[in-house]
């Protein structure tokens, strides 16, 4: 969303899911699709198969690569290099949508400057990409009409991530690839409400519709609708709460709907950041390994049983149905209104659509979408006003910002690296059998696919003395843990790949604690670790 929104204006993915049907182009970059958005993954697959060209850049030969008409296995941590020097040959060989350059878009001189300096022979054996592919990648995006760009977490989850992501902007820019059906810059949301999420004002910078909080406008108009003085100071985020919790600064927490011991980065400073809460509220399904250190664990409702609004990650708003009463008795807005109630600020809403109305009355992205409007398929935000049909694809005609912004970026390494004590590079994701660290609680997924088996290359294997099903000690600074591993090729040598899907195996033990300086979002995908025989 940082990245987006500098570069464009607006933090979401610029296009719909359906419009994969008529790409001729789909560039992956930093996304197992298949394993983490199964119904999106199949979507490509099927456009691949109708003849769209397809390109994946990943360190891993995911199940994409193995139809795939490039596969860039780049060295983790590259991404910006390998980028600028498809710009740069864009640039040098004239491919660039010029008319789209100068009319829409701000500061190419500075991106042109910077790129000029990244040369394919040179990035070439930075990130381990044969210099003809990165030839023909580059001329291959820019030349075709409808080309469509993904990313996920193998682009965010960097110290550059950020960078990353305005990177991958730059190129769309350059090559015209944006405002129109089947083109433009489509991050993949990690779940399925994030993009809601987000867009509900879940953030510590905005309220709903990405008003920022900074703005007296934007402040003067939420204290008329809700009757109270409000904050114009940003509030902090989960890196730094954790920080703050450390230290005894940040003295209670309330958390819905989360596993940050499992989930986030450098685990053992989560733990011992909740030790020292003075109170921990967390509202949950499942006793999870968070709720273990909480004072008070409160009853959560799940999907099935309330009624609201998902957003997905195309920017569709679509209703949530209550299937069967909440087991708890109430659902988790009820249980938040009536906290609100006891702790001084009346807060009485009747139904779901009482919040949603309220919000969209406040939000002029989403001032045209009434619940009976979201009956069949859902509306696409931005959606202005009551008869406005919702919008497919974002910046047509002009970007949120007006003119797009180029951002001149240079490389930046990982911030922390293999090294002769910790040799290997350990990298998290997803497989297609876990939801998260949710599913894990259903007896009939975890028969599935029942613990951790930690990637290694056959020729690592060799070297530790290991075969698949065998147990190895990974450690890092951070942490050690045990897991059992599969001996594969999918991985390159000197690199291990691992969920984060298993407590007994909590792989963010030993994750690194650099992260993002813009977005606080850890550098999950890269830390050094040494591996050793159990």
């Amino acid at each position: 969303m940082a990245g987006l929104a500098t570069s464009f204006g607006s933090g979401a993915m610029t296009n719909s899911i359906n419009e994969i049907n008529d790409a001729e182009l789909l560039l992956l970059v930093g996304t197992n699709t298949t394993e983490a958005h199964p119904v999106i993954g199949y979507k490509m697959r099927q456009a691949a198969r109708r003849g769209a060209k397809l390109i994946v850049v990943d360190p891993r030969r995911i199940e994409l690569a193995e139809e795939a008409d490039y596969w860039l296995q780049v060295q983790p941590g590259t991404d910006i290099p390998l980028l600028n020097a498809m710009m740069h040959i864009i640039i040098k060989e004239g491919l660039y949508d010029k008319e789209f350059v100068e009319n829409r878009t701000d500061n190419f001189e500075a991106l042109k400057e910077t790129v000029e300096k990244y040369d394919p022979e040179s990035v070439s054996e930075l990130t381990g990409i044969p210099v003809d592919d990165i030839y023909a990648v580059a001329r291959l995006y820019a030349t075709t009409d409808k080309a469509m760009a993904f990313y996920t977490l193998g682009i965010t989850e960097h110290v550059c991530g950020t960078n990353n992501v305005m990177s991958i902007a730059n190129l769309a820019m350059l090559t015209g690839h944006l405002g129109r059906p089947s083109t433009g810059v489509n991050p993949i949301r990690g779940q399925n409400n994030v993009q809601g999420a987000c867009d509900m004002g879940a953030l510590p910078n905005v309220y709903s519709g990405y008003q920022r909080v900074t703005d007296a406008a934007v402040q003067e108009k939420f204290e008329k609708a809700w009757g109270v003085p409000l904050s114009d100071q940003l509030g902090i985020m989960i890196a730094d709460m954790f920080e703050r919790a450390n230290s005894g600064e940040l003295k209670a927490m309330y958390i819905l709907g989360e596993n940050p011991v499992l989930t986030d980065p450098n685990s053992n400073h989560i733990r011992s950041g909740l030790d020292n809460l003075e109170f921990l509220v967390v509202h949950e399904l499942f006793l999870t390994e968070t709720a273990e250190y909480a004072d008070v664990v409160l009853p959560a409702a799940s999907f099935a049983e309330t009624d609201g609004t998902f957003t997905s990650t195309e920017r569709r708003v679509q209703k949530v149905r209550e299937a069967i009463n909440p087991l708890p008795g109430q659902t988790n807005w009820q249980t938040i209104m009536a906290l609100s109630n006891k702790m001084g600020y009346p807060m009485n809403y009747n139904s779901a659509e009482d919040i949603w109305n309220e919000m969209a009355s406040l939000t002029p992205s989403m001032a045209g979408i009434s619940y009976p409007r979201l009956e069949r398929n859902g509306m696409q935000w931005p959606c202005p006003a009551p008869d406005h049909p919702g919008t497919a694809y974002l910046h047509a005609g002009q970007f949120s910002r007006g003119k797009g912004l180029f951002q001149a970026i240079d490389h930046i390494p990982p911030g922390e690296e293999p090294d002769e004590e910790y040799p290997f590079l350990l990298s998290t994701g997803r497989i297609l059998y876990h939801y998260n660290v949710t599913t894990p609680y259903s007896p009939g997924i975890q028969s599935i696919w029942s613990e951790e088996y930690a990637e290694v290359h056959p020729d690592d294997a060799v070297r530790l003395g290991v075969t698949t099903g065998e147990k190895v000690k990974v450690t890092s600074r951070r942490g050690e843990l045990t897991t059992k591993v599969e001996v594969t090729d999918r991985v390159p040598p000197g690199l291990i790949w691992m969920s984060f899907h298993y407590s007994e195996v909590p792989t963010n033990v030993l994750t690194s604690d650099k992260m993002d300086p813009i977005t606080k979002t850890g550098e999950y995908k890269i830390c050094g670790v040494k591996v050793e025989k159990v």
